[in-house]
């Protein structure tokens, strides 16, 4: 079987989540080709034929031009699967060309189980596994959830991409700053999460309490933001801030993939969990099985001292 993986090329640079894409198709246990409008200064280390288009002439978004660029490469390879991750860029060109294709479409795939594809459900509080029906199949993946082990290595095997230029409906114009938070989790050294786990709001004190303590920021994790506890502006993930502090606390969190890509790069990771089954505990350089409203007042009074 056969993948067919879509780069991206932002602002001049290969993004680091085009290598997810390999470390998908691994699990996947499919051969791989690539497709990338970009540059070849910064095509990906990659062991594989490497679809080049220009990104000077064909743009970094256009999405009738590089529908025809990928719908072209599928042509010349006859892939199962075409993959892109599940980005701005994916979730936009992923549907057209899964409608171009008259293919089925599986969207932000978080694992690979028993061949299977597992997609988040009900908030992402609950997965559900997804077989798909089409002879060919467009997938998403979640970013962060597949992770290659080490460092890219290969030369990719290049070949010039092109297609008939043509007028679309939809125009690029270029990148717009997101608001400016009212915390910066991304520079903060120290960050304490609070998750559903932490009960109800009139909790939250108690883990910003912790933060103060240890001369760090209050962050938060989607369910809890979206219950109206804490403000967006404090919520860790891949809807929210993508964080690498030297410490890392998260409370009542059980480990959303979607959280965990917002948060896992941090240098040491501490989880406070009752669930000793947590799926943040896969991640966790200390796991601390107990109730987090117990455990994190006295963790606040040593820490105090």
């Amino acid at each position: 079987m056969k993948a067919l993986l879509i780069g991206e090329f932002r602002q001049g640079k290969l993004l680091d989540s085009t290598y997810e894409l390999q470390a998908f198709a691994g699990q996947l246990g499919v051969e791989s080709a690539m497709v990338l409008v970009g540059s070849e200064a910064q095509a990906p280390k990659f062991e594989g034929k490497l679809y080049l288009a220009d990104v000077a002439r064909y743009g970094e978004y256009n999405p009738d031009l590089h529908k025809k660029l990928v719908l072209e490469a599928v042509a010349k390879e006859n892939p199962d699967y075409i993959i892109f991750v599940h980005s701005s860029y994916g979730w936009d060109l992923a549907p057209r060309v899964a409608a171009a294709l008259k293919a089925g479409q599986v969207s932000e795939v978080v694992a690979i189980v028993d061949g299977k594809f597992e997609v988040t459900c009900c908030n992402a509080k609950m997965r559900r596994s997804v077989a798909p029906k089409s002879a060919r199949t467009v997938v998403t993946i979640q970013a962060g959830a597949f992770s290659i082990q080490g460092e890219p290595q290969g030369i990719p095997q290049l070949e010039k991409l092109e297609v008939a230029e043509s007028t679309g409906r939809v125009e690029f114009v270029g990148y717009e700053a997101a608001e400016q938070k009212d915390v910066d989790l991304t520079r903060a050294e120290v960050i304490v999460s609070a998750g559903r786990g932490v009960g109800k709001k009139d909790n939250v004190p108690v883990i910003a309490a912790l933060a103060k303590a240890l001369g760090g920021e209050l962050g938060a994790s989607r369910p809890v933001v979206d219950a109206g506890w804490i403000p967006h502006s404090h919520q860790v993930g891949t809807t929210g801030q993508t964080v690498n502090p030297k410490l890392y606390v998260a409370c009542g969190i059980s480990g959303a993939i979607q959280h965990l890509a917002g948060m896992k790069k941090a240098d040491f990771i501490v989880a406070i969990n009752k669930d000793k089954d947590a799926p943040i505990g896969e991640i966790a350089d200390v796991l601390v099985v107990a109730d987090v409203m117990q455990f994190v007042p006295a963790f606040t009074a040593r820490c105090a001292r």
